[in-house]
């Protein structure tokens, strides 16, 4: 099976050994992934998105699939050098519970390594899964290239309720199918991990 950002394939044990594939997205996927991210959107957890933005940020988003079937997306958009964020992590309600957002995760982590990004961040409703893949929790305040750039059209602008996780990479060679096989990503203790400072700290609020 091929290992790699534009076709990396699996067993997920969960999935009862359904054939899953992770590759980047393309422009004949924009159908599919509207209708994921735009149900999820009416239900006020995720940002709609329209036809031209899909097209626009084509290149940020990898999708998975299971046994053929498209099951779901996430995208990686690089804010500096050494930040990116994790967005529009989706999975159509019939394919959860499989590990599949786990795998995209993986896949999306893998990506920011080898353009030697060091530090993903995401915002969520659901914390705890981040945190099992090895997530921190965060101040909003402290990521504000993701909140002047993105957030200023959110209806929940003002009272934004969902959680800021962030995660330093380790940038070693360590492949996406070795962090699917052992279950981390990085397992040497906190105080060997190289100390790394994030970009641009202080919201000019």
């Amino acid at each position: 099976m091929p290992d790699g950002l534009n076709g990396t394939r699996v067993d997920l044990p969960a999935s009862g050994g359904s054939d899953v594939s992770v590759r980047k997205a393309t422009m004949s996927d924009i159908p599919g992934l509207l209708s994921i991210i735009n149900s999820y959107a009416a239900g006020g957890v995720m940002l709609p998105r329209t036809e031209f933005e899909m097209a626009e940020n084509i290149r940020d988003f990898s999708v998975i699939e299971m046994s053929g079937e498209l099951a779901g997306c996430g995208a990686i958009h690089f804010y500096t050098p050494r930040s990116a964020e994790i967005r529009s992590l989706a999975i159509a309600p019939q394919f959860q519970g499989f590990g599949a957002g786990k795998f995209l995760i993986a896949q999306l982590e893998e990506e920011a390594r080898s353009l030697r990004v060091y530090n993903v961040f995401a915002f969520t409703y659901i914390p705890e899964f981040f945190r099992k893949l090895g997530f921190s929790q965060i101040e909003r305040g402290e990521l504000p290239l993701k909140a002047w750039k993105d957030c200023l059209r959110c209806p929940k602008f003002q009272c934004c309720d969902e959680i800021a996780v962030i995660k330093r990479l380790c940038l070693s060679d360590v492949g996406v199918m070795d962090i699917l096989k052992r279950g981390i990503v990085d397992s040497r203790p906190a105080s060997a991990k190289p100390a790394v400072l994030l970009p641009v700290l202080r919201n000019p609020r």
